[in-house]
């Protein structure tokens, strides 16, 4: 593992020392890695709702296609499902 040193202001050492304490986390450096990789993973994920707003959908989502869903959803469950 690797370091990274950052200079806070006292208020915000502070609150970073308060919410790693607060929620469990051994050291504040866990903390903000922790942020660190929050803010990665929803990046990622903002990227790739991006990209499949732009693809081309693979079926047509027409009235026949809400309707089958809608079927899907409604229909009782099967007995012995999810076994």
């Amino acid at each position: 593992m690797s370091t990274l040193k950052i200079s806070l202001p006292a208020s915000l050492r502070s609150f970073v020392e308060e919410q790693a304490a607060e929620r469990g986390f051994e050291t504040p450096s866990a903390y903000v890695a922790e942020l660190i990789r929050h803010d990665r993973d929803r990046q990622q994920l903002k990227s790739l709702l991006l990209e499949g707003g732009e693809s081309t959908p693979s079926i047509a989502a027409d009235a026949m296609h809400f309707e089958a869903l809608r079927a899907g959803v409604s229909s009782p469950p099967r007995v012995g499902a999810g076994r």
